[in-house]
């Protein structure tokens, strides 16, 4: 085959996958539906939920970057260690055994839960995360940051060790006036929400 050719052909092959793989992870990503979205809000907008940020925020609302930036890398270091008193007072609370609960009744559907509150700093959660302070991340600023009903469905992503797709729906918590106060982070497992979904058709 002619050099060029053989070129060619390697760049429309190149260019046909990455068409098939945008595809694909555009329609995983709308099976995140307004059913998924109200599903989760059922369980966030609970008093449990509402009360344990209102607490942290109360606790923690006035706190500088700098003290933000220090506990995160508490954190961080604690995740290398045995000795693991922030980690551990925060899986222990009552909102993350909620959360663990939540998780294992969905039955494989949830893969991860946490919640956040106005710092983005992790209020509950059902498993260690790699940081405390997601504030810098688009899961909070694209909820928290803008509105108090705001929702941001991430690009889905394909975990090749577990043979799943996956993707994270962030959606902002609001008190009683309307006023974000938080925010929620849902690790959905897709290729069993779509195995759910064909079940019921």
């Amino acid at each position: 085959m002619h050099k060029t050719t053989f070129l060619l052909l390697s760049t429309l092959l190149i260019s046909l996958i990455g068409t098939a793989n945008a595809q694909s992870t555009e329609l995983m990503k709308n099976l995140v539906d307004s059913a998924v979205i109200n599903d989760i809000n059922n369980f966030a907008l609970t008093d449990i939920v509402l009360q344990s940020i209102k607490n942290q925020n109360a606790k923690y609302g006035n706190m500088s970057s700098e003290k933000i930036l220090e506990l995160d890398k508490k954190w961080r270091v604690e995740t290398k260690s045995t000795d693991q008193p922030l980690i551990s007072a925060t899986l222990t609370n009552p909102l993350s055994s909620y959360l663990t609960r939540i998780q294992a009744h969905a039955k494989g559907l949830y893969t991860e839960i946490f919640v956040m509150d106005t710092n983005g700093l992790n209020v509950g959660q059902s498993n260690i995360s790699s940081d405390y302070w997601q504030g810098d991340e688009a899961k909070f600023q694209k909820t928290y940051s803008v509105s108090p009903t705001a929702v941001f469905i991430d690009t889905p992503e394909y975990n090749s060790e577990l043979g799943i797709w996956l993707t994270q729906a962030n959606l902002s918590i609001a008190n009683e006036q309307n006023k974000a106060i938080g925010a929620i982070t849902v690790e959905i497992n897709l290729t069993e929400l779509q195995r759910r979904k064909n079940l019921n058709k």
